[in-house]
């Protein structure tokens, strides 16, 4: 794999020298984790080809590596490549999982799929296509359309969603999309503003029949335009702005070796999947003399979308953008000083397309360094010193799009060991008809009027990090903290007192966890066979937003078919078949072999090799801010070193350099005796006794 590295001056080309092949066959891969390359995808597509399991009616849903197992790869044990293949025969529906080894170039195994009970394959790009050719031709379909006041059935859009599960007679087996409309008033128009409410249709999409039409209620089409995307309909640009400049005139800090990422003290490895998008492999922590293992993989496992419309055209609305969609699949190309900012390194994608041909999405992946404010600063008035340090931290990021929702995904690693995730949700929100005040005079429950007769409906944007631990090693505990207040008594007669209660979450059926922000609560992470320079288990620390999990009633599909959004934690054993928590075919699965059947076999975690899933994300209750583009909106968690390093891991951060504009020292501030900044020795400076600055300039006003 060769990165892209650019910047706002300039773009050029790196490439890396791959190190010594983990595998001796003709697709000899530098690492057992490294990427699928546009060779190996192009060979499992002719091996399937030739051994008859793959024909030109044969769509390739999902191509993936067979990710070794852990103790193989921390073993350094020689491993076959080996390639996963989701078939979906587009005239049959049959669907079936083969295994290549490349290195052997033959078949290992080919199973038929059993899609009702284990699911169907995501939605394919060329079905979406499809979808609106049959429903533009459909006879009912049409006479719903003019019922609406369209004639010209290509102006009208089709959003074929996923059709989730709720036993509805005659959908067993069959490949279903359930079906929305937006009418597209011109070529450039924004579609999502005028939906076509009411109706909605239910469509086969193998035999191309529509299974069931509903048409509920005529909807009044919303016809004012917002554009966003067009100069012309956009409100003057601001000409206030002044120029933010990022340069790095020396080029990063990092370094790349195929896809393996050195930066500061921080070391692991690129990976890239169809359904889940970017992983980050092995990260790990130089200390000393010693590569300290933290995450051996971590990534964004699943995302559910919920909607709370319990209307009849729009009950149904919950989408898996990981399962059902393939979040890698949606990445988009980024473009520099649009989508990053800075001296960029870019990594391309290379999946596969549904005929099986290797695809790139170029700039798929962008990672660069930025400041990240202040790492560590002290002034004190006995020694006369004042000293600060700046922190950085480096950013691996994709974006998608999914629809009308986008998504950008980014990973943090900070200087002092801290490592953060943060989803930034951006696009256009659902739009529906706003049906207006109801008989009573109340307001419409479900929805909130974001634009005159334009509603977008409330709903859920939840996240499954899947956090597969190696902390110092792969024999890990979890403990749950929680803070205690102490009652007045012998031991706390003022009163004062308050301390951290640690409980140990030994087996699997106890690992289903709620977090609590009035307690502080939060999960360590640790090794009990590790102690640190005080004598406790090194650990890390997840920290939870702690914001509402699904609110879907537990008897809902939704809640069962999306076990892990009913709890902010789950931790299990390794198992490199638990790759997905709401199962490995998602789409129309009725929530079979999930997270919540995993953890009833209540295996032992203490002292384990374990993996968390944690839930995190957003209740969205739409606002007119929010259209008829939504500014970003966020959500995330951290791991933080607690009692990992045995100081502060930061202490060798460098002091700031002062830059070509002088600081300005402030007036002497000193209170109570003490001497102001002006009287130490950092009179000359803002932050530091070496004359190093924290700030380039300094206006007074």
């Amino acid at each position: 794999m060769t990165p892209h590295i650019a910047s706002a001056s300039s773009a050029s080309v790196s490439s890396a020298s791959a190190p010594a092949s983990a595998s001796s066959g003709p697709y000899a891969a530098a690492h057992p984790l490294a990427r699928l390359s546009a060779a190996e995808i192009a060979a499992n597509r002719e091996i399937l080809r030739t051994a008859g399991v793959a024909s030109d009616a044969t769509a390739f849903a999902l191509v993936d590596l067979v990710e070794p197992h852990k103790a193989d790869v921390l073993a350094g044990r020689r491993i076959p490549r080996t390639v996963q293949t989701l078939l979906l025969h587009r005239g049959t529906g049959e669907t079936t999982e083969a295994v290549v080894d490349l290195d052997a170039a033959a078949v290992v195994s080919a199973r038929p799929v059993d899609v009702e009970r284990e699911g169907q394959p995501p939605i394919l790009l060329e079905e979406f296509d499809r979808v609106e050719e049959l429903l533009w031709a459909h006879d009912g379909w049409q006479a719903a359309m003019r019922r609406r006041g369209i004639e010209d059935m290509r102006l009208v859009r089709i959003s074929a969603l996923s059709a989730g599960h709720f036993e509805i007679p005659g959908e067993e087996g069959r490949r279903i999309v359930r079906c929305l409309a937006f009418l597209q008033l011109d070529e450039r128009d924004n579609a999502w503003a005028h939906p076509v409410d009411g109706v909605v249709a239910y469509l086969d999409l193998i035999t191309g029949e529509v299974t069931e039409l509903i048409d509920d209620r005529l909807f009044e089409i919303p016809r004012e335009r917002h554009n966003f995307h067009l100069d012309e309909e956009l409100p003057p640009p601001s000409a206030t702005q002044k120029p933010i400049v990022i340069t790095q005139p020396e080029g990063p800090s990092f370094t790349v070796d195929g896809d393996e990422v050195a930066w500061e003290k921080w070391r692991f490895r690129i990976g890239f999947t169809p359904v889940e998008g970017l992983v980050l492999h092995q990260i790990g922590v130089v200390d000393g003399d010693r590569l300290r293992p933290v995450v051996y993989r971590a990534s964004i496992a699943e995302m559910v979308v919920p909607y709370g419309d319990p209307s009849p055209v729009r009950f149904w609305q919950n989408y898996f953008d990981a399962g059902e969609y393939s979040l890698g699949k949606e990445a988009n190309p980024l473009a520099l000083g649009c989508d990053c900012l800075g001296d960029i390194t870019y990594f391309d994608a290379i999946l596969s397309d549904s005929f099986g041909n290797p695809r790139t999405i170029p700039n798929a992946i962008c990672m660069h360094e930025e400041d990240a404010s202040i790492l560590w600063k002290h002034t004190d008035a006995y020694y006369g010193s004042t000293d600060v340090r700046r922190n950085r931290r480096l950013v691996v990021s994709f974006f998608i799009t999914v629809g009308n929702y986008d998504y950008g995904f980014y990973w943090y690693l900070y200087l002092d060991g801290k490592i953060e995730f943060e989803c930034k949700a951006t696009g256009v929100v659902f739009a529906s008809a706003y049906p207006g005040p109801l008989e009573d005079g109340t307001e419409y429950p479900w929805a909130s009027e974001v634009a005159p007769g334009i509603g977008a409906p409330y709903h859920q944007h939840l996240f499954s990090a899947r956090l597969d631990m190696s902390v110092d090693g792969t024999a890990n505990a979890v403990d749950e903290l929680e803070s205690v207040r102490v009652p007045m008594g012998p031991a706390n007669p003022y009163g004062n007192g308050f301390t951290l209660k640690a409980t140990r979450i030994a087996r699997e059926s106890k690992s289903a966890r709620e977090a609590d922000n009035k307690l502080g609560r939060a999960w360590q992470v640790l090794n009990p066979g590790v102690t640190n320079r005080v004598g406790k288990p090194v650990s890390y620390i997840l920290r939870p937003e702690g914001l509402p999990g699904l609110l879907a009633d537990p008897a809902s599909s939704i809640a069962r078919r999306a076990a892990f959004t009913t709890k902010d934690l789950w931790v299990t054993r390794y198992d490199p078949a638990e790759r997905f928590p709401s199962g490995a075919l998602v789409n129309q699965n009725d929530g079979w072999n999930a997270i919540d059947s995993w953890v009833k076999q209540d295996r032992d975690l203490d002292g384990q090799d374990i993996v968390l899933w944690h839930t995190f994300g957003l209740t969205h209750y739409p606002r007119p801010e929010d259209w008829p583009v939504m500014p970003v909106d966020s959500a995330g968690f951290a791991l933080v070193p607690h009692g990992f390093f045995d100081r502060n891991p930061a202490l060798d951060a460098p002091r700031p350099v002062a830059e070509s504009t002088p600081c300005h020292p402030p007036a002497a501030t000193g209170g109570a005796g003490l001497p102001g900044p002006e009287s130490g020795p950092a009179s000359s400076s803002c932050c530091s006794t070496s004359g190093g600055c924290a700030c380039s300039h300094t206006a007074h006003r």
